[in-house]
């Protein structure tokens, strides 16, 4: 598949001398939704400012859809459209002006049917001729989503978009996002739901630092990395583990009742058939027995601190 966001070597250091980001080359494919995770201050917001145009990079380059964001800044910026984490709208001006005149910033003549559109998928229609300042915040944040797509981007950053919303509205959104990424528009997403990431993206990039520390296929990356964790209901309570035991470092919970026992899903030996014959040949019985694969959380939080 074709790349729409081509970044190379992309490199920012402000004048304090601190490093926000090192080195970063990234391809975004086009018509993917593509999570970047990290933690506070990893150079999340800064990579997305440089390619929407709004921070000048100190180093490398990139294009988006095969126009420079430097030298054809007009042609990059309106195929873009940005869902900031700040809410930044006009308190005195009504939802419809809003969104009609952000659409005409980027040379777009008019197209009420569209905007309406916009509005309706939104559930901000009824909401349409009141001032913003009136609005509550999680109404906030939808109109600058609307404001986003009021001039039919190609790609839509979403940064931190569901931050301190309701349910409804992190619902809403995700729906109109699978619909805009069915229609080939390509979404780049932040989030600190991380679970919103693993069910939303079709790849993952981490980055920690200001380097980029992996990028993988959501599903592959899972897979990769993920650890599961069998957990045996036993029929009576154990004080301690037994010695006999010892070899599978497992963990005693829940006042002696469950039995939890960590492995690689990749290795080809796991140790759970060798597991659960010793505990039979000790008379040890379990009632159930449970497996859970690891959370991609868990996997994010364990790349950050291997690249601390």
């Amino acid at each position: 598949m074709a790349s729409i966001i081509s970044i190379d070597r992309l490199g920012k250091t402000y004048a304090s001398g601190f490093s926000a980001l090192k080195q970063v080359s990234l391809d975004i494919e086009r018509g993917e939704i593509f999570a970047l995770l990290g933690p506070n201050g990893a150079g999340k917001t800064t990579l997305i400012s440089i390619v929407c145009g709004i921070v000048t990079a100190s180093e490398g380059s990139v294009t988006v859809d095969g126009f420079d964001i430097g030298r054809d800044y007009r042609a990059t910026r309106s195929r873009i459209g940005l869902v900031p984490q700040e809410l930044t709208t006009d308190a005195f001006e009504t939802v419809w002006a809003t969104v009609s005149f952000s659409r005409g910033l980027f040379g777009r003549a008019p197209n009420p049917a569209y905007i309406e559109k916009v509005l309706r998928e939104l559930s901000l229609w009824d909401k349409r001729n009141s001032r913003l300042r009136t609005l509550s915040g999680g109404m906030k944040r939808r109109v600058m989503i609307a404001k986003a797509l009021s001039h039919e981007p190609d790609i839509l950053f979403l940064d931190e978009p569901t931050a301190g919303v309701d349910v409804s509205l992190r619902r809403d959104m995700w729906n109109l996002v699978r619909e805009m990424r069915a229609s080939g528009v390509t979404i780049i997403l932040t989030t600190h739901y991380i679970e919103e990431a693993e069910d939303m993206a079709d790849r993952i990039g981490v980055i920690n630092k200001g380097e980029l520390i992996v990028v993988e296929q959501t599903a592959e990356l899972m897979a990769k990395m993920g650890r599961k964790c069998l957990t045996l209901y036993l029929a009576e309570p154990m004080s301690s583990i037994p010695g006999a035991l010892e070899d599978w470092k497992l963990s005693l919970n829940a006042d002696g009742y469950e039995l939890e026992y960590t492995f690689d899903v990749n290795d080809e030996r796991t140790g759970v058939p060798s597991l659960l014959r010793r505990m039979s040949d000790l008379g040890i019985a379990f009632r159930d027995l449970h497996t859970r694969q690891s959370s991609l959380e868990e996997i994010f939080v364990s790349l950050v601190r291997e690249g601390s």
